[in-house]
């Protein structure tokens, strides 16, 4: 618990974290168990924040592992002066919990603090606006499935879920082909996996996907049994959804599908120096409800509570003019 020498490095964010259930007196034998309750993408998340509470602590010779709340406070305030958004001082004010313990985020002071930081500088919706999911839908309607090469299938496909179910990248990527369930109008994709949003007592995603006989182009579930029938003397023993469409063709990460998106989205026409991967999950939620669905099924699509306000907060913006419901409003006109 002694504060870090000057001399000393910072060890990385595992290591800190480790080093704080030990301090706060968690069994060795515990810590692994722990550990698993936080998700790489928050360790991520929380590494960068640690570092700069690391180096703040080096800088004002205080104890890592047991500052006080007035420390964290005029740590907040520094990052604050330096133009850290609201949802940037939150990710530090939970990673610091996560060491210093409870004291933190249950603290008045620090309450009031967040409370006067929401009025300062409130959080933002991403964008002001969204783009119409017609306009890559109508690039889509040119691109038969048997025609593409690998590549260009697997980026189609990502794109087409994306729209039609609402849910993030990295659920996506999660798809396992043992999850898929072909039935005579829809095809379901069970999640098993933990995902952001995944906590006891929660549901796990269902995803479903449509025929959407109109136009087999643009149909979810037709470019997915075209992909599966493509990639399936290619996987080997690879049970992810999604391969790399070199050798060896092993599973592609989150971030790998948000390119391949990406990318799709650019060759529709979309700005993609303004919406990124992400921007699907804005698009199409806001499609559906312009659509008429109603906002159960748009918050059980997309993976939000039935007390969530998300959608209302970020997600609801204006189209720019340029479970089967929620896809089925995505692709009809």
């Amino acid at each position: 618990g002694a504060a870090p020498s000057v001399e000393e490095t910072y060890p990385g964010g595992r290591e800190v974290i480790w080093e704080a259930f030990l301090t706060n007196g968690i069994p060795e034998e515990a810590i692994r168990i722990s550990m698993a309750s936080i998700s790489e993408s928050s360790l991520r998340q929380y590494d960068c924040s640690l570092k700069k509470w690391w180096s703040f602590c080096v800088a004002n010779k205080l104890s890592v592992y047991e500052a006080e709340v007035p420390d964290v406070i005029r740590f907040l305030s520094l990052e604050f002066e330096k133009g850290a958004s609201y949802g940037s001082l939150n990710c530090i004010r939970s990673a610091i919990s996560l060491i210093l313990g409870p004291k933190i985020g249950k603290n008045e002071r620090v309450r009031r603090f967040f409370r006067g930081l929401s009025r300062l500088r409130p959080s933002e919706p991403k964008y002001d606006s969204t783009w119409d999911p017609k306009i890559v839908l109508e690039f889509f309607k040119d691109l038969t499935n048997e025609d593409l090469s690998l590549d260009k299938l697997g980026k189609k496909l990502v794109t087409l879920l994306a729209l039609v179910s609402g849910q993030r990248i990295q659920t996506l990527s999660l798809i396992d082909i043992r999850n898929i369930v072909i039935k005579e109008d829809l095809i379901e994709i069970k999640i098993p996996d933990r995902i952001k949003t995944s906590r006891p007592g929660a549901k796990q995603p269902l995803l479903v996907l449509p025929f959407y006989k109109e136009d087999p182009n643009i149909c979810p579930a037709r470019t997915l049994q075209w992909y599966l029938r493509r990639t399936k003397d290619l996987r080997g023993k690879n049970k992810p959804l999604f391969i790399s469409f070199k050798k060896p063709f092993k599973k592609v990460s989150s971030q790998t599908l948000s390119r391949w998106l990406k990318d799709m989205l650019h060759k529709s026409s979309i700005n993609t120096e303004i919406f990124s991967a992400h921007s699907t999950r804005h698009a199409s939620t806001s499609a559906a409800k312009k659509k008429g669905v109603s906002m159960d099924v748009i918050r059980k699509s997309a993976g939000w509570t039935e007390s969530s306000t998300t959608f209302a907060r970020f997600y609801d913006r204006p189209i720019i003019q340029d479970l089967r419901l929620f896809g089925q409003a995505i692709l009809e006109d």
